[in-house]
């Protein structure tokens, strides 16, 4: 499955994940954006959110932007 997320590193309301009605989701991290941090902490999250294992899910694309497309394998 690949979705597109939006990612708000250095939130306070995190670590939340949000779906939105188009099928993307809006992830909040603790996590600030430095030396990949944020995106250790996306997969870690997405993989909680989805009941899988880190290795399942993949950052595609969007490595440096806040804008990712992520592909999670069940």
């Amino acid at each position: 499955m690949r979705i597109t997320v939006t990612v708000k590193p250095g939130s306070k309301k995190g670590p939340l994940v949000e779906a939105a009605d188009d099928g993307s989701l809006t992830v909040y991290l603790l996590q600030r954006a430095v030396d990949g941090a944020a995106n250790d902490g996306l997969v870690a999250l997405l993989a909680k959110h989805f009941s899988v294992s880190k290795s399942k899910v993949t950052i595609e694309s969007g490595f440096t932007s806040r804008i990712k497309r992520v592909s999670i394998n069940k």
